[in-house]
């Protein structure tokens, strides 16, 4: 398949690993300091952005957009720009230093720990409209009901297939957990695996169970409950097949992808991010799905991912409303569709994402899995990071050896004491 151009803000291939903040460390020093107003003196022409985009396409990508948006506000807006693990920490310092930036662009996984402090502004009381965006992405942007972060696009997984191994085989995509299972021992060989997927110690990893989790009715309330040990269960049962490789353990989606285009693995669960780098390989010819089910009919349910763009609290409430027309114009329907056919993501505007199907029909199959995606915090918000590193050392445990009903059990009582004192 050939492509024009790849989330939140990076492409996967360099993407980091995410550190999981804590909760408690962040309300305290957001609390104490990002509420306490801006006192840094500033030029009030200028807007700053900060946001991860360190990549050279998308900081250029995004250097356009605010160029565009600038000119149409009448103000210049700077972009600023730091690697993605560091975005938290560093709003957490210029919190301290009263430095803010005028708008954050967030991981959504992040944005209900600065939310649940106080230290984001409601974009509705803005002016931010969201009747042409999916309830699914609102509800990807909110926290408690409150609307705090604008997505331009968003992502989830999918299932990348080589074609041409799946043609000589005489085999098609499969759909079910079954047929999954079926397909990968059969095309794995020599030094092929039939799956790559990623289980690493990190939010990866927990990015990659989410489909599996919740296709097969469990969630991340009930760490140990038996529809997560069965899903859990699968993975040792591929990995226990030989269709998994024992690095899988180690793996970011990354390292997955760099291992389906050197031809180690015949399919692989990874997302859009990836598309940029896969083109870049013409004899490669891949395809995508939907990640399969537990059951035939069941619906395929991954979690949604990407960035959303945030109003800090400064203190400086027309600052603020400025920053909300900023936002307005970058999250806005034409910028949506151009930032999306530039990264391979799905806007998150309804108009804009059905003028980007028309555009990329190849990825129809990514479009449907968002339409059934989830956001990781809409049940735990920001507890979400407590329950996060608890899967994180469950797949290390339970791929390792440890049976899953213990491995689950284990991480259930640590999320169940990580996220003591939080709001659900």
């Amino acid at each position: 398949m050939t492509a024009h151009p790849p989330v939140a803000a990076q492409r996967g291939r360099h993407r980091p690993r995410r550190a999981v903040t804590s909760f408690a460390a962040v309300a305290v020093l957001v609390a104490g300091a990002a509420l306490t107003g801006c006192a840094q003196q500033r030029d009030s022409d200028v807007y700053t952005v900060m946001n991860s985009s360190t990549d050279e396409s998308y900081h250029r990508w995004d250097a356009e957009a605010m160029a565009r948006c600038g000119k149409q506000l009448g103000i210049r807006i700077e972009q600023q720009s730091v690697p993605a693990a560091q975005v938290m920490t560093k709003a957490l310092r210029m919190a301290s230093s009263k430095s803010l930036p005028d708008i954050v662009q967030f991981d959504a996984s992040e944005m209900p720990t600065f939310a649940e402090a106080g230290g984001l502004v409601d974009l509705r009381a803005l002016g931010l409209e969201t009747d042409a965006v999916p309830e699914g992405i609102v509800g990807f942007g909110s926290y408690q009901g409150t609307y705090y972060g604008a997505a331009r696009s968003v992502n989830t997984l999918a299932l990348f297939y080589n074609k041409d191994i799946l043609d000589r085989a005489g085999l098609e995509a499969p759909a079910t957990w079954d047929e999954l299972r079926d397909t990968a021992k059969r095309l794995t060989e020599g030094k092929r695996y039939g799956l790559a997927l990623s289980a690493g110690g990190a939010e990866d990893g927990v990015f990659q169970f989410t489909p599996f989790m919740w296709s097969n009715g469990g969630d991340e309330t009930e760490l140990d409950s038996p529809q997560v040990v069965e899903a859990l269960d699968y993975w040792k049962a591929l990995l226990q097949d030989g269709s998994l490789s024992k690095s899988t353990v180690n793996w970011t989606q990354a390292d997955v992808n760099d291992q389906f285009m050197a031809g180690n693995a015949a399919m692989m669960i990874n997302g859009p991010w990836q598309v940029e780098t896969l083109n870049t390989d013409e004899s490669l010819h891949w395809g995508i799905a939907q990640i399969p089910v537990p059951q035939a009919g069941d619906a395929s349910v991954g979690p949604l991912g990407g960035a959303v763009l945030t109003v800090p609290k400064t203190g400086d409430e027309d600052r603020e409303r400025t920053a909300g027309r900023i936002v307005a114009c970058l999250a806005g329907e034409k910028e949506q569709l151009t930032y999306a056919l530039n990264s391979w993501m799905v806007p998150a505007h309804e108009k804009a994402a059905a003028a980007w199907r028309d555009r990329v029909p190849e990825l129809d199959a990514l479009a449907d899995q968002v339409a059934e995606a989830r956001s990781r915090t809409g049940k735990l918000g920001a507890g979400w990071s407590s329950a996060s590193l608890a899967l994180q050392s469950a797949f290390q445990s339970a791929l390792t050896g440890q049976s899953s009903e213990a491995a689950l059990k284990r991480a259930q009582q640590r999320a169940t004491s990580g996220n003591r004192g939080t709001r659900p």
